[in-house]
């Protein structure tokens, strides 16, 4: 699992003209079951994205192709780590360490 932490670069202002194509682009990556959870920062300097089920080199290219990305209003922080532990809400999306 990897928690993918953006940090705005920019003007809030040229976040916000890319705003509409990155949340498209996150209804995307919903859809192809690649992230869990998204959302803003607060203060709002930034967000944080979840995402299960792939890996780094995926992860790595998904995040080229964020408009965010794109547009140069971002710098992501990528960790990776494993989820050996959940809510039971989350059951599926548990890991077992490497052996």
């Amino acid at each position: 699992m990897f928690v993918l932490e953006l940090t705005y670069t920019a003007p809030i202002e040229r976040v916000d003209a890319a705003l509409q194509e990155h949340v498209a682009w996150l209804d995307e990556q919903y859809a192809a079951e690649r992230f869990i959870a998204a959302g803003r920062k607060v203060p709002r300097d930034g967000g944080v994205i979840l995402a299960a089920g792939v890996d780094r080199a995926t992860v790595e290219q998904l995040v080229a192709e964020d408009p965010f990305s794109i547009a140069g209003v971002c710098d992501y922080r990528i960790t990776e780590f494993v989820a050996t532990t959940t809510a039971p809400a989350l059951e599926g999306y548990r890991e077992q360490l490497p052996s």
